[in-house]
């Protein structure tokens, strides 16, 4: 496909707008009564299962898809990030999260050099340096331990971490690990944050992070400004070089600062701030909260599915999947919104977290090329734990519009509990509601008029 053809002049998207009458004079009912449909719409990988019978499609509207992603090149365009190209072309840069939670021994290059010795070597500073905060070999101005930490960052400087420490706070090892320890973040710029972020903290026992690539992030360098006065002004200026560090490529702004560039760490232009929760912006923080160790497990997670995403066939790819279907959702069947539905409390900041990390990206109304699309692109996300949505905006989900959901259970609560005299668990009971809420949305109940 030349890069002038639009995705929507090729011949498997016309055939999709084709398929699309097909689909939507059968009910999502009938479809489910199609056993050997429904068993082609489940697949697993790492502990990961994906059941997507419930989307209004069948086995001709995947293959179709899938013919999609061919024309689309997307094979190609995936070993083309792997590989370090540019794929950023309005930054000319490579987009290499994927280098991030890479194992050691990895060869990711950009602009032909492997990236990954450096990645690790950041890594490893901060493994040594959590560990120095957390077992008090490294004190603050007074002598006293730091035990508290606020970093201060905004946008992908601050949702993904978020989400990931909420998702820590309930886990009973993340717990043991972080006992006697705070993580709290900053990142408006309304005044009322800085107060509740700093709520009952002691600035002789705080560490401050400052999460800004170049060190000119507005709102959080006011915010860095409000903190550092308000060490200073308990502990004296010469406190700032002990309670703060830095997470930043500019270490010329962060010594004027008045940080010492030895306390920053390090992340790169090809590091794209949404993507950037497994960067020091993310690693940083959680570490110094739960310990290196731990998070290092979560890397591992997200290196996982970085390599089913660029080795799996794409008929059973998740990433790819939830891709498609989301393109044929939005562009195709017309629905612009989808509903991102945890049934996991410790998930609670997952819906803002995918908010930017798929609405800053895919959010455009042009191609890659600058070309005005003649198509509905990106969604928009939304979203809350259940059944707390349940008693929310479930009710036009039933009764007004259609708004594809995503469904997340897990299979084991971080928390069980067992009430004598109840017939099911707490959890169990939460799991029911996870499997009725999408068939009930499936199945649906036919109107009587009287």
């Amino acid at each position: 496909m030349a890069s002038s053809t639009l995705i929507c002049e090729t011949q498997p998207w016309k055939a999709l707008k084709a398929h699309v009458d097909d689909i939507k004079k059968t009910h999502l009912r009938d479809l489910m009564g199609d056993s050997e449909r429904c068993k082609s719409m489940m697949l697993e990988f790492d502990g990961l299962f994906l059941d997507y019978s419930r989307q209004c499609g069948n086995q001709d509207t995947m293959a179709k898809l899938l013919e999609l992603a061919e024309a689309a090149h997307l094979k190609e365009k995936i070993g083309k990030m792997y590989s370090g190209e540019h794929i950023n072309s309005t930054e000319d840069r490579s987009v290499l999260h994927v280098a991030l939670r890479a194992p050691r021994d990895a060869v990711i290059s950009s602009d032909g050099i492997n990236v990954v010795p450096e990645v690790r070597k950041v890594l490893d500073k901060i493994n040594e340096f959590s560990e120095k905060i957390r077992s008090g070999s490294w004190i603050g101005a007074t002598g006293k331990a730091l035990k508290d930490v606020v970093a201060v960052g905004i946008g992908g400087s601050f949702l993904g971490p978020l989400f990931v420490h909420t998702a820590l706070q309930t886990d009973s090892e993340a717990v043991a690990c972080g006992k006697g320890r705070q993580l709290r973040f900053l990142a408006n710029v309304d005044p009322v944050d800085v107060a509740k972020s700093i709520a009952g903290l002691n600035p002789e026992t705080t560490l401050v992070v400052v999460v800004s690539k170049t060190f000119t992030t507005a709102e959080t360098m006011l915010n860095a400004r409000t903190l550092r006065e308000w060490i200073s002004a308990a502990l004296g200026p010469q406190a700032v070089a002990k309670h703060m560090v830095a997470v930043s490529t500019n270490l010329a702004f962060v010594e004027q600062f008045g940080i010492d560039p030895n306390n920053a760490f390090a992340f790169w232009d090809w590091v794209g701030g949404r993507y950037s929760v497994c960067s020091a912006v993310g690693v940083l923080p959680l570490s110094l909260q739960y310990g290196f160790p731990l998070v290092e497990k979560f890397l591992k997670g997200a290196s996982s599915i970085d390599k089913h995403f660029n080795s799996a066939p794409f008929e059973k790819n998740i990433p790819v999947l939830l891709g498609l279907l989301s393109v044929w959702n939005v562009s195709f069947l017309g629905y612009p919104a989808r509903a991102i539905l945890p049934y996991c409390q410790a998930l609670e900041k997952f819906a803002p977290h995918i908010q930017q990390v798929s609405m800053e990206s895919n959010g455009k109304g042009v191609s890659i090329d600058g070309v005005p699309l003649p198509f509905e692109a990106g969604e928009i996300d939304f979203g809350e734990p259940g059944t707390n949505g349940q008693h929310s905006f479930y009710q036009l989900i039933h009764q007004g519009r259609v708004i594809p959901c995503d469904f997340i259970g897990v299979v084991k609560s971080q928390q069980p509990v067992y009430l004598k005299g109840e017939v099911v668990s707490n959890h169990d009971e939460l799991m029911s509601n996870f499997f009725a809420q999408p068939d009930a949305l499936a199945y649906g109940k036919p109107w009587f008029v009287f």
